[in-house]
């Protein structure tokens, strides 16, 4: 027996309709924007308004610069300035030769510059410290060789500068009378250990606290590494340690133009071998860009072993101050801003 037919179909077969697995939602009215965007029109204010808290604080010491300043020789004044402009090139070395990478010329002069206007601000160079981290990360250097970068950089300063000064010992003995600069027994005692205790304290971080040990350990395998490479290199060495045994010099150099304007009676090597010592002496301190105690230890040395008039010596260190702080602080902070707001920093 066959089975039934089946019965024609009427018309076409409907289409079936094709109901997505998952619908995207409506877009959101009312969404509150990325805080991105405003923590970088905040950075990029941020140095405008220190410039002005600083200034409202240290408004006293720009007037009465500026007011010894204006008798002063303007050809001794305009070395003084080129040779400030020096100093910021010699940073660009040392911040170069601590690289093994090639960084852009212009950008990093750039960033050296805003860089002395945020030193300016926090003490020990953190300031200048952190502009530059930020832009060797903006370069595409690892937050880990970037950090041993820096930390090889604030290493070579102060022992090229040492090594700088123990130049001018061996060259000229009795340049300056040591004895009566050197700190007593019980100043030295408390100097050592201080930093003997702030040497341990690192190292006891670094080994017991676990979220800590991972970076550090990262960074110094980064900086081992980093300081055999570089040493390979003569044109990294030469930008390294000569950009770092210039710089110091460089600095007792303009102190010495504007001494000269002001008709400061001490020769160049005296100067500088003073502006040595007493950077050496109190560099520790971590006194914003130095500026404090190492102007004290230098009116002090200057007069003190020296003969120097002591008005002189002041106001010879207020122009130094003037020309190398207050006189470039606002166009750094100024291109500070703009190089956040570029993106570059």
């Amino acid at each position: 027996m066959s089975p039934p037919p089946l019965d024609e179909p009427r018309g076409p077969l409907p289409t079936p309709t094709l109901v997505p697995a998952a619908a995207s939602p409506a877009p959101l009215t009312g969404v509150l924007p990325s805080p991105r965007p405003r923590l970088r029109q905040v950075l990029v204010l941020l140095p405008l308004l220190l410039l002005g808290v600083w200034a409202a604080v240290d408004w006293r010491t720009l007037r009465d610069g500026t007011v010894r300043l204006g008798s002063a020789d303007p050809g001794w004044m305009l070395a003084a300035l080129f040779f400030t402009c020096l100093t910021w090139l010699s940073a660009a070395c040392v911040r170069q030769g601590a690289l093994p990478e090639r960084l852009p010329t212009g950008l990093l002069i750039a960033s050296q510059f805003a860089a002395g206007a945020a030193n300016h601000v926090l003490p020990a160079s953190l300031g200048a410290h952190a502009v530059t981290l930020r832009f060797l990360r903006g370069r595409g250097i690892p937050l880990a060789r970037a950090t041993a970068s820096l930390a090889l950089y604030s290493l070579v300063r102060p022992v090229a500068k040492t090594l700088v000064l123990l130049a001018f010992l061996l060259a000229s003995p009795g340049l300056l009378p040591l004895g009566d600069l050197l700190p007593d027994g019980r100043t030295s005692t408390l100097i050592v250990s201080g930093a003997l205790l702030g040497l341990v304290t690192t190292v006891v971080l670094a080994t017991t606290v676990p979220p800590l040990r991972r970076p550090v350990l990262e960074c110094a395998r980064a900086a081992l590494t980093d300081v055999r490479v570089l040493h390979s290199r003569p044109t990294r060495v030469l930008a390294l340690w000569g950009g770092a045994a210039a710089a110091p010099v460089l600095q007792a150099t303009v102190i010495f133009c504007v001494g000269a304007a002001l008709g400061l009676p001490l020769t160049w090597a005296q100067v500088t071998f003073g502006f040595l010592a007493a950077s050496t002496a109190v560099g520790s301190v971590p006194a914003p860009g130095g500026i404090g105690p190492v102007d004290a230890a230098l009116v002090f040395t200057l007069a003190g072993a020296y003969g120097a008039p002591v008005e002189l010596a002041a106001t010879a260190v207020v122009g130094y101050r003037v020309l190398t702080v207050w006189l470039p602080l606002l166009p750094g902070a100024l291109l500070l801003s703009v190089l956040v707001q570029r993106k570059v920093l």
